[in-house]
């Protein structure tokens, strides 16, 4: 397989993988936040010559969990107002709020030998990214604003922080 025929095909991965080429999420990162992908890469905790390879699509997938947990981080920050607005003090703050994150992806609710799901199955998945990407008391905090109006994704929310929920 020649170099093009890889690249094609690490694309088309990385589109059924991560929904697009991750290059795409990354340039929007780096023009959003206007820094160079070789500060980007700090920020996410990979070598910018691994982020330049994965951007084209020289590699197809980003190996370390965290590192994905914090693209994510950085594009949920965009929908903050100011964030969103251009505000330097903003985008700043969000860039070492990620940088200075330690998201942690457990293992204790996938099944290695299966590939599937143990106890729980898809709720259990859905448990590890919720936690992979807010703390507990974010969690907590965010099922408290659904209550009422979204009852079951507020329930959730408070399993996926470890809150106890009575039984109805």
């Amino acid at each position: 397989m020649d170099e093009s025929q890889t690249v094609a095909r690490n694309i088309a991965l990385q589109r059924e993988w991560y929904g697009e080429p991750l290059g795409d999420r990354v340039r929007r990162l780096v023009v959003v936040f206007d820094i160079s992908q070789a500060q980007l890469a700090e920020v996410l905790g990979i070598s910018p010559p691994m982020l330049s390879q994965v951007m084209s699509g020289r590699r197809a997938k980003i190996g370390n969990p965290a590192v994905l947990a914090r693209l994510i981080m950085l594009e949920r920050a965009v929908s903050r107002p100011a964030v969103a607005a251009g505000e330097r003090a903003a985008q700043r703050q969000a860039l070492d709020e990620v940088r200075d994150s330690r998201p942690a992806v457990t293992t204790d609710a996938i099944s290695v030998e299966g590939g599937g799901v143990e106890g729980g199955g898809e709720e259990q998945v859905a448990f590890a990214v919720l936690r992979a990407v807010a703390s507990s008391t974010e969690l907590t905090e965010a099922a408290a604003r659904l209550d009422g109006t979204h009852t079951g994704l507020s329930r959730l929310l408070l399993r996926a922080a470890g809150a106890e929920l009575d039984q109805d």
